[in-house]
């Protein structure tokens, strides 16, 4: 027995599925490529992975070029208030503007309890904090030290190429003072070392 033919009612019907069908497939084809774009938005919106986000903009935009030219001494220093010992690992050492470097402070409770601590950094000479860029840095948050608990704190920085040329060493100073509020805090300690906080009294005051 022949097959029947198809009539053009079925034809029209096929080829009508047929575009739907090619319409659809690059619809979902252009949708996965906007996927990429559109979740840079969100996370550029929500601030969501933004520990890669911090690293493009501190170590990759601002700092793009090192200035192997020329050398800058940076000097540690450390101060303490109450029972705490504070000191940096290393003195002093020298740096080409613009290279991304790390150095440790290392900070030592020397009671029988619980320190809640804060340190603020100042620099000589003053102009240099605005060329100073702290990208992770112990005096961002409040530190709780557990009784006779001794920490290593990185300070992960760079200077600025644009640091004025006649400025041949800059000084890097921590006041690191105990705190009687609670835990958590932030300040505003950023590259002009510049501070501002609630203020509390001294625990056991």
């Amino acid at each position: 027995m022949a097959t029947p033919l198809p009539r053009d009612s079925d034809r029209t019907l096929n080829r009508s599925m047929l575009i739907k069908l090619v319409v659809m497939a690059a619809v979902m084809f252009g949708f996965g490529f906007a996927l990429v774009p559109l979740y840079r938005a969100i996370c550029s919106i929500t601030g969501a992975n933004s520990l890669v986000k911090r690293d493009v903009t501190a170590a990759g935009a601002r700092n793009t070029q090192v200035d192997l030219t020329r050398t800058v001494s940076v000097e540690f220093d450390a101060n303490a208030r109450g029972a705490l010992a504070f000191v940096p690992e290393q003195n002093a050492f020298d740096v080409h503007p613009g290279a991304v470097t790390v150095v440790k402070y290392r900070v030592t409770n020397g009671q029988n309890r619980t320190v809640r601590a804060q340190a603020i950094p100042s620099f000589a000479p003053a102009l240099a904090g605005q060329y100073f860029e702290k990208i992770e840095c112990f005096c961002f948050t409040q530190q709780t030290l557990a009784p006779h608990e001794t920490r290593e704190m990185p300070v992960v920085f760079f200077v600025d190429p644009k640091l004025p040329r006649d400025v041949k060493t800059i000084t890097l100073s921590y006041t690191f003072f105990e705190l009687g509020g609670p835990a958590g805090e932030t300040v505003n300690a950023g590259k002009g070392g510049k501070a501002a906080a609630t203020p509390t009294a001294p625990a056991g005051a």
